[in-house]
């Protein structure tokens, strides 16, 4: 990098933080931090739902497996993504919105409390912030590689200079900061990306190589078959069944975008632009990492450094800043919805019921305890990312595909299955087994107590938490009903077919931890 691509590098950071000031005029109260009021026009919110699903760890780990084994890559990432959120957008958006509308509520995980209970939703909301800690502290480590790549900065300092920026412009500014920062940051990629595609092309043409012949070069053998090496069939249809819960509300900042609408049908279109342009985009993105063998020579064993030495090579300087603020861009969008999503789930889940004076937080009070938990939620996120390349974690991207994908499904099964008629017999006791088994299975299938079981595939790593929490979530409730009336009531509420933007006329639901009798007010 020289001055150029500095200036380029600061000024991305500079307007990041002039967008988190001027989205600070927007924010009065909880609802508006969190959910945008339910103000945000559709395209935006599937915009901001596209970008939040991004991070830099699509440039190091799955740059690796587009270099080790060609487009697997997409078949086996984004398209399952863009087939999950498709589905979702009939399933879950809709319903999501309807929390908000109808609820009342500013967390994802807020409703559980009458869905199921208080146990449960805690269950929930403790395992779900740990998750995410474990998660962001992953995008940290993925960007801050690619940072001491470019710049020589060590990892820990290129994980408090993204940390930093990105705390002050999400705190500021809530969820509004974090829509339009994406927004800007799609705007960034989209140049960045084609920069890159050009580049690329260019240089083949140099070699003389065409765009579509590249194939056949002895370098990129095997890498046009769909599914190779451990991304085989089965592999692809877990990540298919994982990212339908994921992608649409079980990682929580994905359903506060559904919630930020005006509407379920407002909703459900922002799902479906999500689900094209993750359909469309990521080939444009992959292309660079699918013909980087034939370009550079990967430094570290899984490829994982292969686009970074391709990037510095092809472009020149000022595109190269550019193509870095890209790579900025993924990871501050995932990483500041993630924070939003978790600052909710703790100031409307969980102190309530740590502390009987968060129960009385007015407008000012709440909203202070929101951005305070939001610096927080980062400081420690930066803390795990340190330890990202230890024993514990091993590697970038073991952390996001096995432990995310893994331990998702047991937090998702209950929260995400709870909104639908079909599971209203599953209460409490079906929620809270199925997430318990669920835990159990994943570290069973990742540690067996006993060595001589070998190790286990790792489609199997990801996908039988899931499988187990689902299968025990249906049979448990089969066996043991719990559809009770207030329950049923909270269904209904969410399935009803029109938009319901007339107030709802049943009370608002308490906060989680008040007392029996006691409404919560509206945020």
């Amino acid at each position: 990098m020289n001055g150029l691509d500095w200036a380029v590098l600061i000024g991305y950071f500079g307007v990041m933080v002039a967008i988190g000031i001027w989205s600070h005029k927007r924010v009065d109260n909880v609802s508006d931090f969190f959910t945008a009021g339910g103000k945000m026009p559709w395209w935006l919110s599937g915009i901001s739902h596209h970008m939040s699903g991004y991070s830099a760890v699509m440039f190091t780990g799955y740059a690796g497996i587009a270099y080790t084994y060609g487009v697997t890559s997409f078949v086996t990432w984004s398209f399952p993504i863009a087939l999950g959120i498709a589905i979702g957008a009939r399933l879950f958006a809709p319903r999501i919105n309807r929390m908000r509308s109808r609820l009342h509520v500013a967390s994802p995980l807020e409703y559980l409390k009458n869905r199921y209970n208080v146990p449960t939703q805690q269950a929930l909301a403790w395992s779900g912030m740990l998750l995410k800690i474990v998660d962001v502290g992953a995008k940290w480590a993925a960007i801050a590689t690619l940072l001491s790549v470019f710049t020589g900065v060590t990892l820990n300092q290129g994980i408090l200079i993204t940390g930093v920026i990105t705390a002050v412009y999400c705190t500021i500014g809530g969820l509004w900061a974090d829509a339009l920062t994406e927004l800007g940051q799609f705007a960034i990629q989209l140049l960045a990306g084609l920069s890159m595609f050009v580049a690329v092309v260019l240089r083949l043409n140099d070699k003389g190589i065409g765009f579509l012949g590249a194939w056949d070069e002895p370098a990129l053998h095997g890498h046009a078959k769909p599914l190779v090496g451990p991304y085989g069939t089965v592999f692809l249809l877990a990540f298919l069944f994982i990212k339908l819960f994921e992608y649409n509300g079980g990682m929580l900042n994905q359903a506060q975008r559904y919630m930020a609408t005006g509407s379920a049908r407002q909703a459900e279109r922002s799902a479906w632009l999500s689900s094209v342009l993750w359909l469309v985009w990521p080939v444009v993105l992959f292309y660079p990492m699918w013909m980087s063998p034939l370009l550079v020579h990967a430094q570290k064993p899984d490829g994982s450094d292969s686009y970074g030495l391709m990037t510095e090579q092809l472009l020149p300087h000022g595109l190269l800043g550019l193509v870095i603020v890209g790579f900025f861009s993924h990871t501050m969008a995932m990483c500041s919805s993630d924070a939003n999503a978790i600052a909710a789930v703790f100031t409307r889940d969980v102190a309530p019921v740590l502390s009987q004076r968060a129960r009385t937080w007015g407008a000012r009070s709440g909203l202070i305890a929101a951005r305070v938990t939001t610096v927080v939620f980062l400081g420690l996120s930066m803390a795990v990312a340190t330890q990202v390349n230890s024993p514990t974690f091993k590697d970038i991207i073991t952390v996001v595909i096995k432990w995310v994908a893994g331990l998702m499904g047991p937090i998702a099964i209950p929260m995400m299955l709870g909104l639908l008629r079909p599971f209203r017999r599953s209460g409490p006791t079906a929620a809270l087994i199925s997430w318990a088994a669920g835990l159990i299975a994943f570290y069973l299938v990742n540690y067996p107590i006993d060595a001589a079981v070998g190790g286990v595939a790792l489609q199997y790593q990801v996908s039988v938490p899931l499988a187990v929490s689902l299968v025990l979530f249906i049979a448990v409730g089969y066996l043991k009903p719990e559809d009770t009336p207030e329950r049923l009531e909270i269904i209904e509420k969410v399935n009803t077919d029109d938009d319901g933007d007339r107030p709802a006329a049943a009370a608002v639901p308490a906060p989680a931890g008040a007392e029996d009798g006691v409404a919560g007010r509206q945020p």
